[in-house]
């Protein structure tokens, strides 16, 4: 028996299963690591995005649409009817769901641990807990998160985590757990390198312009920002993005700093193409302790200069590296934005070019995809006949790790 695993080409036994999603995070809010995973599996796959409710409505139901990836995206609506037990109700709708679209073999792919409240009784063929942050550190964590995050623990089949940090902080709560850092769509990106037309909001900005795009939240620092600007009112500083969980009102204002607002993904080679800089000015707290920037490798494709605060997942491999400058005081912040601004783009390019060549999210995609067949052919075993040490070791795919640039 155990001969017959070692011959089974462990992508089949994923190939026909849908995908069933749970998530905190909006589909159509940014594109981020959830939406780089899940558009690929979509292409040959049913994916099924299936969001946190709104209680907006007079009755109770879910809104399916299908995004332009393929992915169909589930927005669960609780109406008066389900606000004593909101997981009751998302458990009906969850059940009606898989019953209307037919899902018999399908992996339940977790982002918030709090969903397992309602779907714990389902039986999937495997369970991926993919923890992209440590979400417990975030403003508004709700209650009983760490709890329910040991539970998803303990009936995972594979842990994925969104940096090789949170992976050194979890790496012992689970025994099939595997670091799957932050990659990039470096094509898209590398549009920025060339000439672009100048988007309408950013085209009166004065040069040398040093940008930022990501979500406005508790993990921005805004008070470094402030002090920045304050002492630089040669240098304009733009911001792309979406406010959230914070009061707008906080955030500095000054004649140098341009807020934009949220913008497509599409859109975001031609704002960073009139770029000098960009930025990761995040603050260091209980929020960014464990984060892994996606957009670090996105600056470096465009042919941006990186200047960041101390996060870890910055620091190694990006910073040791030399791709990234390290900054925390306003001082050292200018300091290395003013360095940032002499650098020579060619020479940049050519260590981002060598460093990048290492991932991209196609292949990030391909090494996730051979880790959940590997756990579904782990789930499908008889008890006792094969344990995780007796399994073949699966084709591991390129992903930027730290220390892998000298």
């Amino acid at each position: 028996m155990l001969t017959s695993i070692r011959t089974l080409d462990p992508s089949l036994k994923f190939a026909d299963h849908d995908i069933l999603c749970l998530s905190h995070l909006r589909w159509r809010f940014v594109f981020q690591r959830p939406q780089h995973l899940l558009s690929r599996c979509a292409r040959t796959h049913r994916v099924f995005f299936f969001e946190e409710p709104e209680f907006d409505t007079a009755v109770t139901y879910l809104e399916v649409t299908r995004d332009e990836t393929g992915v169909f995206v589930i927005v669960p609506h609780l109406g008066p009817d389900a606000e004593a037990d909101p997981d009751a109700a998302q458990r009906t709708l969850i059940d009606g769901l898989i019953a209307a679209h037919g899902l018999e073999r399908y992996v339940l792919w977790y982002y918030t641990p709090m969903a397992r409240h309602f779907t714990s009784h389902l039986t999937p063929a495997a369970i991926v807990y993919d923890c992209m942050d440590e979400l417990s550190g975030f403003l508004g964590a709700p209650p009983g998160l760490l709890d329910a995050e040991r539970a998803l623990m303990g009936d995972a089949d594979l842990v994925l985590t969104g940096g090789h940090s949170l992976y050194e902080a979890k790496r012992h709560l689970h025994p099939n757990i595997h670091p799957i850092p932050s990659s990039v769509d470096v094509a898209h990106f590398a549009r920025a390198r060339h000439p672009r037309v100048d988007p309408a909001d950013q085209r009166n900005i004065a040069h040398p312009r040093i940008g930022f795009f990501g979500v406005l939240d508790e993990r921005f620092d805004a008070a470094l920002l402030g002090a920045v600007a304050a002492r630089r009112p040669d240098w304009q500083f733009v911001l792309i993005g979406p406010v959230a969980k914070i009061d707008p009102a906080s955030l500095p204002q000054r004649a140098n700093i341009h807020y934009l607002g949220a913008k497509p993904y599409s859109a975001l080679p031609d704002y960073l193409a009139g770029w000098s800089v960009a930025l990761l000015p995040f603050a260091r707290n209980a929020s960014t302790r464990f984060i892994s920037p996606t957009k670090t490798p996105e600056y470096l494709a465009a042919g941006k200069p990186v200047v960041s605060t101390s996060i870890r997942d910055v620091v190694r491999p990006y910073g040791e590296a030399g791709l990234a400058r390290i900054a925390d005081t306003p001082d050292a912040f200018i300091e290395a934005i003013a360095a940032a601004l002499e650098e020579s783009p060619e020479r940049l390019a050519a260590r981002a070019d060598a460093f990048l060549s290492r991932t991209s999210w196609d292949a990030t995609w391909e090494q996730v995809s051979r880790l959940m067949a590997e756990a579904l052919i782990r789930r499908a075993a008889p008890a006792g006949v094969r344990t995780a040490a007796s399994l073949p070791r699966l084709p591991q795919f390129a992903t930027a790790s730290p220390g892998s640039v000298a």
